[in-house]
């Protein structure tokens, strides 16, 4: 093969015959020419790359000098081509708090676009520190316990263990639509198409939000997120496995004409954003408490108290609240948690128990109507009731109340907390080794680390069955740690594991 000059196109002569293509060659040649040494790089013709002119011209449409920079920064801050982009840790800090501008954040393809969530984990553990540390120097006390903080953080690994084995519904559905239904297309790399996006998502999410306070089979995901009755930054990870399922239809409209690959970045945007906002230890942010939905009001959202309740549900926006009437300001000391408290760790029961509730309060209600409506109006529903209940009946605060906290030993607690971030290593270096291993093994770990979370929920409650289920939990993994089915990412640890 001949190459030209850097700069130019690349042209290759192969001296031999062009050999027959058969079935295995022709699965290969779309992703690279099968010809070429490895060590060489494809050319941008052969990479599928449009050719582009000193402005950035692509397919006849004039993209701007600076557009046409980023462009090629981002093309090698990439690890390869079709893969999703590398990422700066200040452009990570800066997704956090929705501050990443069109020109660092956007993509033409939607396997371009980074995995902000997953690369912001450093950055969850290092606000969680610093805010246990400015909690202390403020009012010289922790913001959490350890029992509610393994409890939020062991609901957060297993809402995220469904993304394991399948892509993100939320992304396939959007992508389905876009390929067959969309209206027309909207530039991927225009400044108006990424904050048209930011409103459309924001505003999705508020119809949703507002949605699963009010529909009682999706406040039945959703209540798990409410059901700490402390207020940090742990609480922010605690989510629902099944929430996903129910939230993507919401974002079908803007499939009509938004790019997945812009909606694929506003998504994990408006997420991250979220995890800031569950803190006490920032308390007003002035001119921006008008626009932003802030620490303040979501603190509102997240209270028992009977002036908070189906309040302030922006995720980014507030404005969308004070548009449509559920807005409130924080007014009178805000009291976590759900109306009627769940009182348990156990990351298993919290997610089924609420589905059990309305299981048995559809087939207790008698008429089909009433049946129905067990199901689609609100959890405060029954009988002669409004939609949405009676606010009569929600419990009076009084300022004495005490969250739901069993007297443990501090050694169990010490032992819960170990090996609690041994799941954790299994957890990540399951998250990055997944196309490696077998379907059998990444169900495996799976099971195993499910099996452990809700053993960990048993021993923070003190149950008198956490012990058999510990033990019977150890077994299991001694015997699958030494037939090389788990491995941790730190090798100097695998005997302090074993142990």
């Amino acid at each position: 093969a001949s190459r030209s000059g850097p700069g130019s196109e690349e042209t290759y002569k192969k001296r031999e015959p062009k050999p027959k293509q058969t079935s295995r060659t022709a699965g290969c040649r779309g992703n690279r020419n099968w010809k070429l040494s490895p060590r060489k790089p494809l050319s941008p013709r052969a990479r599928g790359v449009p050719r582009r002119g000193r402005s950035g011209a692509v397919r006849g449409r004039a993209v701007p000098r600076s557009a046409a920079r980023r462009w090629r920064r981002g093309r090698a801050m990439g690890a390869e081509a079709g893969g999703p982009r590398d990422t700066a840790p200040g452009q990570q800090l800066r997704a956090l708090f929705y501050a990443l501008p069109p020109g660092e954040s956007s993509f033409a393809t939607v396997e371009e676009v980074p995995d902000y969530v997953e690369k912001s984990i450093p950055f969850f553990i290092t606000f969680i520190g610093l805010e246990f540390a400015v909690s202390w120097i403020q009012k010289r006390k922790l913001p959490g316990r350890i029992n509610d903080g393994i409890s939020s953080l062991s609901l957060g690994i297993l809402s995220r263990l469904p993304d394991v084995l399948f892509r993100s519904i939320e992304l396939i559905s959007y992508i389905y639509v876009w390929n067959n239904y969309r209206l027309f297309e909207l530039p991927w790399d225009s400044p108006w198409t990424w904050y048209l996006t930011l409103l459309g998502v924001d505003f999705a999410y508020y119809c949703f939000h507002r949605m699963s306070h009010e529909v009682n089979i999706l406040w039945a995901a959703h209540q798990v997120h409410h059901s700490s009755e402390d207020y940090n930054l742990f609480t922010a990870l605690r989510q629902s496995v099944l929430q996903k399922y129910t939230s993507w239809m919401f974002n079908l409209p803007m499939a009509l004409f938004i790019p997945p690959s812009v909606f694929a970045v506003h998504l994990q945007f408006n997420l991250l954003y979220q995890f800031w906002i569950h803190t006490e230890v920032i308390t007003k942010l002035g001119p921006l408490e008008w626009i932003l939905n802030t620490p303040s009001h979501h603190r509102v959202h997240h209270g028992r108290n009977p002036y908070c309740i189906d309040k302030n549900y922006g995720g980014t926006l507030i404005i969308w609240d004070r548009i449509f009437g559920t807005f409130e300001a924080e007014d009178a000391k805000v009291v976590y948690g759900l109306t009627h408290p769940v009182n348990s760790f156990d990351p298993i029961m919290l997610q089924l128990r609420p589905l059990a509730h309305i299981w048995n309060m559809f087939w207790a209600t008698p008429g089909f109507c009433n049946k129905l409506s067990v199901i689609f109006k609100g959890p405060g529903w029954g009988p002669g009731k409004p939609r949405l209940g009676l606010p009569e009946e929600i419990p009076v605060i009084t300022g004495k109340e005490v969250p739901f906290n069993p007297h443990v030993p501090a050694y169990l607690n010490c032992y819960a907390l170990v090996h609690f971030a041994v799941i954790v290593d299994l957890y990540t270096d399951l998250l990055a080794s997944v196309t490696m291993l077998s379907q059998g093994t990444v169900l495996l770990r799976i099971g195993f680390i499910v099996l452990s979370l809700a053993s960990f929920g048993l021993l923070t409650e003190n149950k008198s069955k956490a012990g058999i289920l510990e033990i019977i939990r150890c077994l299991v993994f001694i015997g699958v740690y030494k037939l090389g089915y788990f491995r941790t990412r730190f090798s100097f640890l695998g005997y302090a594991y074993e142990v």
